[in-house]
């Protein structure tokens, strides 16, 4: 009889999170007012190729680990990334910025739910979907009145964002490589 063996699958959190950390850092190091729509050339580029497929991968190694939030997370944000940079390429000007609001604003009630889907999770976690659901509203209500207060503050809030993904996505690495906790990530 052959004996039966077990599947260990690699954790996918760290890379969605660091693909979905280092977009959003670029991105909103424009939207904070820190450098000119100039710079849009290399969001695109990392929306695509990090921000956007490598959150897709992610997404699909967590179906299966049974993870449905982290399915879901990675490959609606993976989604986000490319839809973004097809609007920036394609469409931008062909939009009118209030249709731009919704959308933004319908990210943020996607995120939000998601957040109360952290309740149970690391606190680091809980952090992201917090932030990340305010910096959505605050471009949304941008995009809606024209204000750039409210464009800076979104990217501050999205910079933010980037921050605590990139902490839980090194703590990850970190602590799984340690065997340990060496950066804690707050315990349910």
């Amino acid at each position: 009889m052959a004996e039966a063996t077990q599947v260990k699958f690699s954790n996918p959190a760290p890379l969605g999170l660091a693909g979905f950390a280092l977009t959003t850092w670029l991105l909103s190091m424009i939207n904070a007012g820190w450098f000119s729509g100039d710079a849009m050339g290399m969001v695109l580029a990392c929306a695509l190729a990090y921000g956007g497929t490598a959150q897709a991968i992610a997404g699909i190694m967590e179906l299966p680990r049974g993870n449905t939030f982290g399915a879901t997370a990675f490959l609606s944000y993976g989604a986000f990334w490319w839809s973004f940079a097809l609007f920036v390429l394609f469409l931008h000007d062909k939009v009118p910025a209030a249709f731009v609001g919704w959308y933004l604003f319908l990210w943020g009630v996607f995120t939000l739910y998601m957040w109360v889907g952290t309740f149970r999770a690391a606190r680091a976690l809980q952090l992201i979907f917090l932030v990340l659901w305010i910096t959505f509203f605050l471009l949304a209500a941008s995009e809606w009145t024209g204000s750039a207060a409210l464009h800076m503050a979104g990217g501050y809030c999205g910079l933010v964002t980037a921050v605590l993904a990139f902490y839980l996505s090194a703590a990850e690495v970190i602590n799984e490589a340690h065997g340990r906790t060496v950066l804690p990530i707050g315990a349910p």
